[in-house]
């Protein structure tokens, strides 16, 4: 995927993308989650191009810039919808209205967000990611989502490259974190939020759906 889960600097953000995720299981995830693969998939945010190669040759990907506001899509005319990041931030019910109602009948609605507990999490600091949308009665779980947890990494070449990209990112703190790695990476885990079309039973799901899906 082109996009990134933070804002970051253009030699960093390329560092990153080259580091994030080399065992390509977010994409594998979304496949089993979905499926994606020969679909007619929105894709919310960047990395359209990156999911028509990396998930299957015959994507038919719509993409949109936000996930906020009327999509300029036609109602039923997606299998899946899918955002990585930058879109569903906080699951707003107007947003996910809008997913269901772009979704055939049957289609999936894929959310990733990191999820914490993690190496990265303690360079990053507190984010709602980490705290409330985890919860079971938090704006996914509580809204008929499902969430599978995948552990991935950043994976760099070297210490001294993982090093010098965390000081670089995140200053002081980033410096610190790198002063004690022990192998060239950092445990990163993302949150993958799914949801069938029209699956809206919040109350009846609340409290369930916390696990593996």
């Amino acid at each position: 995927m082109s996009d990134l889960p933070l804002d970051l600097p253009a030699d960093c953000a390329s560092t990153l993308r080259d580091a994030l995720d080399r065992e390509h299981k977010i994409d594998r995830a979304l496949e089993a989650l979905g499926p994606i693969a020969d679909r007619d998939v929105v894709v919310v945010g960047p990395g359209p191009d990156e999911l028509a190669r990396d998930a299957a040759a015959h994507v038919r990907v719509h993409a949109i810039e936000t996930s906020a506001g009327r999509w300029p899509i036609p109602d039923a005319a997606a299998d899946a919808v899918v955002s990585v990041w930058s879109g569903f931030r906080g699951a707003d019910p107007d947003e996910i209205a809008e997913a269901d109602r772009v979704l055939r009948p049957g289609g999936r609605l894929l959310v990733v967000h990191d999820y914490g507990r993690d190496d990265v999490s303690r360079v990053r600091g507190e984010l709602p990611e980490y705290g409330s949308w985890t919860h079971r009665d938090g704006p996914f779980l509580g809204q008929g989502f499902r969430i599978r947890v995948i552990h991935c990494f950043w994976t760099f070449s070297t210490i001294e490259d993982a090093q010098g990209f965390l000081a670089r990112a995140f200053g002081e703190r980033g410096a610190a974190a790198g002063d004690g790695l022990k192998r060239p990476r950092l445990s990163y885990n993302v949150a993958v939020y799914h949801r069938t079309r029209g699956d809206g039973r919040a109350e009846a799901t609340r409290g369930a759906g916390a696990g593996a899906g």
